[in-house]
Formats: structure tokens, C-alpha cells, sequence
């Protein structure tokens, strides 16, 4: 089976492509379990990898709320999203990421004071973003920021874009230690490991059909 990467243009065969219907509502499912998932981590102040960490340290350090960081950081990655991918894919990737963002302002609002145990909610926390992940590359999307990247180096060289993140991940996690406690870096790794081995494991384009 030849490969078919995720891109800004459809070369699927009618029957596998995604309906709008069904497209709407991956977008919002995968939004919404990444952006849960973030929750999870923020309750416990642990970081993870791409623009969402980065989002978080900001957020930790500022006091500025996550979602509008989130949605700003990612900005200038639209522009390499149309340029790259195409309009398509940009314009359904901005849509997961303000999808992402508005979520962000309604957990704290609907489960206020959450009160979880760290371990349990860094890993529960990076495997939802994980799947909410997988959910919005299927449906021809990222989240932005190194998703993009990381899609792009899978297109073009075929590296996993698990694997790639899982690089650049490190980078940011390890600056989380000028932010926060390092028993909660640590722990970060290990939810940052998890994430990406979904990513990797589950994101085969060489694999998987109906974009």
C-alpha cells in the first residue's frame, strides 16, 4: 500500500473522504478531548510538549489565561500552514486551534477546583491529548505550532511525526524547570513519552485511509 499523507489537498477516492458532517464533528471531538486533557495538566501545573507547553510555561509565568496564549502563539504558524499545506488544511487547523482555546476557558468554569492526583493526571492528561490529536490529523488538521512542523517533516522525509515532536518536546520541557518544581518536569517527561507514543504507534498514513 502506497503512503498518503495528510495534506491540504484531497487524493482519496471519493468513498474514503470524510463528509462535512463528519469533518465538523471530528474537529470539535478532537478539540475538545485535547483541550480536556490540558486541563487535566494545568490543574497539577505540569507541562508537555509544542505550543500547548510552551502555552502553559507562559501561562504559569504570567498568570495570563492559557487559552488566549495558546491561540496567539500559534498564529504565525498559520502562516507556514498556507504556504505548506495549503488553504484547506490552514484554515481547518485555525479552526482547532481557537476550537481549542475557547474549550480552554470552559473547564475551569464547569469543573472549578478540580482536585486530582499528579500522576494520574499527567499521564490521563498527555494520552487525551494524545487520541485528541489523532482525531484532528484524520480529519486533514493539526493543532498548529509543531504539529505543523511535525507533519511536514513526515510528508516530506518520512519521519513520524511522533518522533519529531518527541524531539522538540524535550527542548521545552527541560525549560520548564526555570518555571516549575522539577518533581513536576519530571513528571512531564513521562507524560510527554506517553503522548507521543500514540502519536507514533497510531499516525500511519501508510496505514490508515479516508482523510
Amino acid at each position: 500500500m502506497s503512503a498518503q499523507p495528510v495534506s491540504g489537498v484531497d487524493t482519496q477516492p471519493e468513498g474514503l473522504r470524510h463528509t462535512l458532517l463528519e469533518d465538523v464533528f471530528g474537529l470539535l471531538s478532537g478539540a475538545f478531548v485535547v483541550s480536556l486533557g490540558v486541563y487535566l495538566l494545568k490543574t497539577v501545573e505540569a507541562v508537555t510538549g509544542g505550543t500547548a507547553g510552551l502555552a502553559l510555561l507562559l501561562s504559569y509565568s504570567s498568570g495570563w489565561p492559557f487559552g488566549l496564549l495558546f491561540f496567539g502563539i500559534n498564529l504565525p504558524f498559520f502562516v507556514l500552514a498556507v504556504k505548506q499545506k495549503g488553504w484547506s488544511f490552514a484554515v481547518r487547523t485555525l479552526i482547532s486551534i481557537g476550537l481549542v482555546s475557547g474549550f480552554a476557558f470552559l473547564h475551569p468554569v464547569l469543573m472549578p477546583n478540580l482536585v486530582i492526583e499528579p500522576v494520574y493526571a499527567v499521564l490521563v492528561g498527555n494520552l487525551l491529548a494524545g487520541i485528541g490529536m489523532l482525531m484532528v490529523f484524520r480529519h486533514r488538521a493539526s493543532l498548529g505550532g509543531l504539529n505543523t512542523l511535525a507533519l511536514l517533516a513526515q510528508d516530506k522525509f518520512g519521519w513520524r511525526a511522533g518522533w519529531v515532536q518527541l524531539s522538540t518536546d524535550a527542548v521545552i520541557i527541560a525549560a520548564a524547570l526555570a518555571v516549575v518544581p522539577p518533581a513536576n518536569v519530571a513528571l512531564s517527561v513521562a507524560g510527554a513519552v506517553v503522548l507521543n507514543i500514540v502519536l507514533a504507534l497510531n499516525h500511519r498514513p501508510d496505514r490508515y485511509l479516508g482523510y
